[in-house]
């Protein structure tokens, strides 16, 4: 199941929210949260919903054991390297067996809990119900954000719901709901038409525009997708932090990366980059350390050679900004944004493409083919009809910071009541466009 879908609008998050605030107190409610979150993941995966609750119990076991002995390091090793090797098993050396869906989000959260614990035994959680609650909550389970446990840990038991809460809640979700199916679904079915061409036939506008499209593509789709999470973890009293920031508004490399994909960026410094030791073991190091990272992130998308390329290319130019002041030397903002959604760009192709070559072949064509008077440029055009053009313009706009500008303007009460009712505007689209379409795909849970 997933949030874009009509059984989850009409059906299953409506009964979700009406049994939650009729229980009385909050121990009741998390059962309740936890048995919906079973049923929403075994919906999707009924054996592996077992692989699920057995990790939890695994590392349940052992962290408790954890607090009992002296030698942590060792009980920590352990558990590491059995969630790293589950993840590794199905994610990079199972043939034919289907990938478990969210497996490497609430992998990062097993480890984030266990070596939170490692570092301070008093937050060990004793309810097993409660951790599997936090490690497998419907709103963010299948596709993050990646919540990390001493974000978390109070509010499992002590939080608060109220009516204002389900209204935010409910206004962020629909947010996300029409980032996810009127943006990204239609830009997607592009990009994927493209994408069918024979590369040759591509020329360099064809290629910068597919490159440009996806970027927003996926954009949309997994900022959409965590403005949904978000949304519904407020609509049950739960206050995730945010997982994007604007990030084609960055003007260099590093800060991409202090806006995209936070809490992926945030918990591989925290857990792995710092004890690397960061870069307080002199610039060599840094360096190394930050291609360990970068590495990583790319292999964390999969065992495909195209994620690895992606993240060494986030890598190189993180290095080079660093280690040449490249960022300094990029002068004034536009260009230093140009800069870097052009190496974003160049880097998703490899993420999109099926394969090296494929990738290397339509980059060689966004520098080379200047030919745009070609057959496969008219074909191209034809995609774009006036609701398609209107979405594009649409998604343009919206990777800009307007609230910087015009942040008074929009905390206005009859500017919020307006909001209030586009959110239901917004809804009524999105469920008719999800009832008359069947294109709703959902780039990050094959991750």
């Amino acid at each position: 199941m997933v949030f874009s879908s009509i059984s989850f609008l009409i059906l299953f998050l409506p009964v979700t929210v009406l049994l939650y605030y009729i229980v009385p107190n909050i121990k009741i409610k998390n059962l309740i949260l936890l048995f919906a979150s079973l049923i929403f993941y075994g919906l999707g995966e009924p054996v592996y919903i077992f692989l699920l609750i057995g990790s939890v119990a695994v590392n349940y076991i052992v962290t408790i054991q954890m607090c009992r002995v002296q030698r942590t390091k060792l009980l920590l090793a352990f558990l590491v390297i059995i969630n790293l090797t589950v993840l590794a098993f199905f994610k990079y050396l199972s043939t034919g067996l289907a990938l478990p869906i969210g497996i490497s989000f609430y992998t990062f959260q097993i480890l984030s809990y266990d070596i939170d614990v490692y570092r301070d035994k008093k937050i060990v959680q004793r309810n097993f119900f409660d951790l599997l609650l936090y490690i497998s909550f419907f709103p963010q389970l299948v596709a993050g954000p990646i919540v990390k446990y001493y974000d978390i840990k109070e509010q499992i038991s002590n939080r608060k719901g109220s009516l204002q809460g389900v209204a935010e809640g409910l206004r962020r979700f629909v947010y996300g709901l029409g980032k996810k199916v009127l943006l990204a679904n239609t830009i997607g079915y592009v990009v994927d038409e493209i994408y069918a061409f024979n590369t040759m036939d591509m020329n360099v506008l064809i290629a910068w525009a597919v490159a440009l499209l996806y970027c927003l593509q996926i954009y949309y789709d997994f900022s959409g997708y965590s403005d949904m999470a978000v949304g519904l973890g407020k609509m049950f009293g739960f206050e995730f932090k945010e997982n994007f920031c604007y990030p084609y508004m960055a003007n260099s490399i590093k800060d991409f990366w202090r806006r995209w994909h936070m809490s992926l960026s945030t918990w591989f410094k925290e857990y792995l980059y710092i004890p690397l030791g960061g870069n307080r073991q002199g610039k060599l190091r840094t360096y190394i350390n930050k291609y360990i990272v970068f590495f990583l992130t790319g292999l964390w998308h999969g065992a495909n050679v195209t994620f690895v390329i992606w993240g060494l290319i986030h890598g190189t130019f993180s290095v080079l900004e660093e280690c040449m002041s490249f960022a300094k030397k990029v002068t004034g903002k536009i260009i230093g944004n140009i800069y870097t959604i052009a190496v974003v760009s160049i880097a998703f192709v490899f993420f999109r493409s099926d394969n090296v070559t494929m990738a290397f072949k339509i980059i060689a064509q966004m520098f080379t083919d200047f030919d745009v008077c070609t057959a496969a440029t008219r074909q191209f055009v034809s995609y774009f009809d006036g609701y398609t053009i209107f979405i594009v313009i649409l998604g343009i706009l919206g990777v800009i910071n307007w609230k910087e500008r015009f942040g008074k303007i929009l905390k206005n009460p009859c500017v919020e009541g307006l909001v209030y009712v586009g959110s239901v505007v917004c809804l009524v689209w999105c469920v008719l466009s999800l009832a008359a379409g069947s294109y709703n795909p959902f780039i990050y849970f094959r991750f």
